[in-house]
């Protein structure tokens, strides 16, 4: 991940031209490391993003909306106290460092107009959020507060006064001069065998940069234009007050700066940057934004190691895969309990024999052998000591009559956990295939209403629900539906649909019910298997080939009384087998 001083820079700018002047509306705080700040402004409305979590540290611009926490956080509470209603001055860049600034004027309650900073230092595990009053210096409070006991070097509490990082041994990449580098890089030529260790040595030297730039500018013969030519392009954004990554080349993108990723095969972004890395184009392919901030947020939400939806998910996911091996573990011990109580016959045998033949057991016998009047064999009867003869064929009887019983309620407790375990492995499917943080809840109150979890005593509002199911285009223009959770599956499937809508599904593996709108139209070959695919695709077979997708109009499918949401049965059903994909 490369949000180094480069990207700050480009992310100074593109704020600049989005929010200065802009007036601070609303202050959110969704998680203990995440802010959000709604910026009313010129050019519109606009929400500031920042994230201190060590594994993806940002601050953006974005549009999306967030889920709060029923009681708002400490820090939003002071925030909205110290920041609302009040008016961006300056959004600056400290020198080349991961330090982004912006300069605000906000009244307090005598009417008086003071001026307030929010800092915001991206740098990995160190990553924080500061309002510091400009007048007096102090820090007023900060996402994460940092105590002596945390770090000797530097103290983030409020009322002290806020000290930059300590400085590094570094000169700036806007301010490096053609020496410099040729220092850095004395006696290390430039040679394909040279290339890590010229990379390190700017790296070293030369501060605000990555790793992966530092790398990009060790392949050039000549280090210096390369940073020349960053520096003399957002000189040209600068000068000219455009916005940044719009409309600057013929192509829609700046020669030299332009926001873009690097997808490796299976379309995971490998990294990103506004200038060209040469060690990611074999092998990747590359795709370019029109904005940083878009850029940004693609990498984040497709990095499966960052994603901020898998990460507020992990606990849930726990959950439920505790649940799914507890019913796993229930259903093999019912099957053991169910196997021997099958072999009960052996007792009604031993109580008719036993009956039969009374005469020639006594008292205190541990054992009688009698003849079976079934086939003729010998059949040994263990024999309880304590007990008379008919006693013991009392006691046969007995635990006959309880192994038969016992066979049938264990078949009906198999048929409810084969259910419990069908239902939570779609859960887990769907709980897998998040994109929104928002999703989280609906399956969590789901679960509560399936009685799967307990309510937590809070004051939290009762989840609404809403379907809002996911949607596509068939080849011939038909709208397929795709419900994201087993509540919107059934929303879908049982409300939404019509009766001559086609219901798609994937064969007895779990997945998402698809509807495939066909408006009273017969739908042509190729709109069943773009449904069907994209079936395949939002299912727990979504990385197999040739997956199995049961087909039938919407007519034909019921929910039994009683059923799990998600759980359906139908008729008249076809088959097709295709490739996972969406369109």
């Amino acid at each position: 991940m490369a949000y180094d001083g480069i990207i700050t820079r480009a992310m100074v700018l593109e704020m600049r031209w989005h929010l200065l002047q802009g007036k601070i509306d609303k202050i959110h705080q969704p998680t203990k490391e995440e802010l959000v700040i709604n910026v009313h402004s010129k050019t519109g409305n606009y929400k500031i993003y920042a994230s201190v979590n060590s594994s993806a540290p940002r601050v953006i611009l974005t549009k999306e909306n967030f889920n709060n926490p029923p009681t708002p956080y400490p820090f939003c509470m002071l925030l909205r106290k110290h920041l609302a209603g009040g008016r961006i001055v300056s959004i600056d860049q400290v020198g080349c460092d991961r330090i982004m600034e912006i300069s605000l004027e906000a009244m307090n309650e005598l009417g008086f107009t003071l001026s307030k900073k929010i800092i915001f230092e991206i740098m990995g595990k160190h990553s924080n959020v500061i309002v510091m009053d400009i007048a007096s210096g102090k820090v007023i409070d900060s996402i994460k507060r940092i105590s002596i006991d945390t770090s000797r070097a530097r103290q983030i509490l409020p009322g002290i006064e806020y000290k930059y990082p300590p400085a590094q041994d570094k000169i700036g990449f806007d301010e490096v001069t053609e020496a410099d580098i040729d220092a850095m890089l004395r006696e290390i030529p430039l040679d394909s065998s040279t290339l890590q260790a010229r990379g390190k040595a700017l790296l070293k030297g030369i501060g605000g940069i990555s790793p992966q730039v530092a790398e990009a500018a060790a392949t050039v013969e000549r280090p210096f234009s390369f940073f020349k030519s960053i520096n003399e392009a957002f000189a040209d954004y600068t000068s000219e007050n455009e916005e940044f990554g719009i409309d600057k080349g013929a192509d829609g993108t700046h020669e030299i700066l332009s926001p873009h990723i690097y997808l490796e095969e299976n379309n995971s972004p490998a990294d990103f940057h506004i200038v060209n890395l040469p060690q990611f184009e074999e092998g990747c392919e590359r795709k370019d934004f029109s904005t940083l901030s878009q850029c940004i947020d693609y990498y984040f939400d497709h990095k499966d190691s960052t994603n901020r939806t898998r990460q507020q998910s992990n606990s849930l996911i726990k959950t439920v895969s505790g649940l799914l091996d507890k019913h796993r573990l229930k259903l093999q011990r019912l099957n053991e309990d169910l196997l021997a109580a099958s072999d009960s016959e052996k007792y009604r045998l031993y109580g008719e024999l036993l009956t039969a033949n009374l005469h020639l057991a006594k008292q205190g016998m541990d054992k009688v052998t009698v003849t079976s009047y079934y086939d003729g064999s010998q059949v040994e009867i263990p024999l309880d000591i304590r007990f008379a003869p008919s006693k013991n064929a009392q006691n046969f009887y007995k635990k006959y009559g309880k192994a038969k019983t016992a066979v049938k309620e264990k078949q009906i407790q198999i048929e409810e956990t084969e259910k419990d375990i069908a239902y939570l492995d779609s859960v887990l499917t769907f709980l897998n295939e998040l994109k929104r943080p928002e999703e989280i809840e609906g399956i969590r109150a789901e679960l509560i209403e399936s009685g799967f979890l307990r309510k937590k005593k809070t004051n939290a509002k009762n989840y609404r629900f809403k379907a809002a199911p996911l949607k596509y285009q068939s080849p011939s223009g038909m709208q397929i539906l795709v419900g994201r959770n087993n509540k919107e599956n059934d929303e879908l499937t049982l409300k939404i649909a019509d009766k001559t809508d086609i219901w798609l599904h994937t064969k007895d593996i779990p997945g998402s019910h698809v509807i495939l709108r066909t408006e009273g139209k017969d739908p042509e070959p190729e709109d069943i298997y773009t449904a069907a695919s994209i079936a395949a695709w939002h299912s727990k077979g979504k990385n197999s080939g040739q997956v199995p997708v049961d087909y039938v109009k919407v007519r034909y499918v019921k929910k039994p009384a009683g059923a799990k949401p998600g759980m359906v049965i139908f008729t008249d059903n076809r088959t097709v087998y295709v490739d996972p994909k969406l369109p």
